[in-house]
Parts: C-alpha cells; structure tokens; sequence
C-alpha cells in the first residue's frame, strides 16, 4: 500500500511539473519585433541560393543537349602550306 501512495504522489507531482514547465517557457521568451528583419535575412539567403541555382541549372542543360546531340563529322585536314607535295620546302627553291 505504502508503494502506490507514493506512486500517487510522484504522478501527480510529475503531471504538476510537467503542465507549468510551457509556461515558465513562455515567460522566459523575449519580444523583440524583430520579425521583419528575421523575414529580409532570410530573402537574403533564398536570393542567394537562387543566384547559385541559375548557372548550375543552365550547365545541367548544356550538358544534357550535348548528349542528346548527334556526333558531328570530324574536321578536315589542315592543309600543311610550307611543304610542296614532294615533301620539298617551299622556302628552299634554290633546289629547284
């Protein structure tokens, strides 16, 4: 019988507690008015994530057309203009 009297007590001790613990939190908080400035830092940090997204948005996409594109014929040849097709210099015409 002693067990569940003081079972009792530290139940309704606990809830007691329990129950006034939001309101001691509630006057412990701080009115400031400080929510405009809160809500501008915030737009603040949001301009900046975007700002981040915009270029990586726009190279996902190149990357994703370069995929998507067929390969291109490769370039041609560079003529080689200082050698003759003989294989002689064009600079050396003493040989000629």
């Amino acid at each position: 019988m002693k067990y569940t009297t003081f079972k009792k007590i530290g139940l309704t001790v606990a809830a007691f507690f329990g129950s006034v613990a939001p309101l001691w939190a509630e006057g412990a908080a701080r009115e400031d008015n400080s929510d405009l400035f809160v809500w501008i830092f915030l737009a603040f940090c949001a301009l900046i994530i975007v700002a981040q997204l915009i270029p990586a948005m726009m190279m996902l996409l190149g990357f994703a057309k370069g995929v998507r594109k067929e390969p291109t014929q490769p370039p041609p040849e560079s003529a080689d203009h200082l050698t003759s097709p003989e294989g002689r210099s064009a600079f050396n015409n003493s040989s000629q």
